[in-house]
């Protein structure tokens, strides 16, 4: 395994388990293909939903795009095409 990758996911459990969260998302993607992933927000409020959707979605595009060698907007097309193909569980 990259010693990369475990460190991230080591310090990104223990992130999680903090008690003073806004909002969370975890994505995983395991070996087979199978994908998961965990939405919350504390929050009732759609605008400060869309916010914090919007923030998680920006951090995640900028790394992907700095690690990818892509740019933002071919990923975000991307992932807008991949989010219609999803079915939410």
């Amino acid at each position: 395994m990259n010693p990369r990758f475990e460190e991230v996911r080591t310090e990104a459990s223990a992130a999680i388990t903090e008690d003073d969260l806004r909002s969370v998302y975890t994505g995983i993607i395991h070996e087979d293909g199978r994908h998961e992933y965990y939405f919350g927000n504390d929050t009732e409020e759609a605008a400060e939903l869309r916010e914090a959707a919007a923030i998680q979605l920006g951090m995640l595009l900028r790394v992907l795009a700095d690690r990818s060698d892509s740019s933002v907007d071919e990923l975000t097309t991307l992932a807008a095409e991949r989010a219609e193909q999803m079915e939410l569980r």
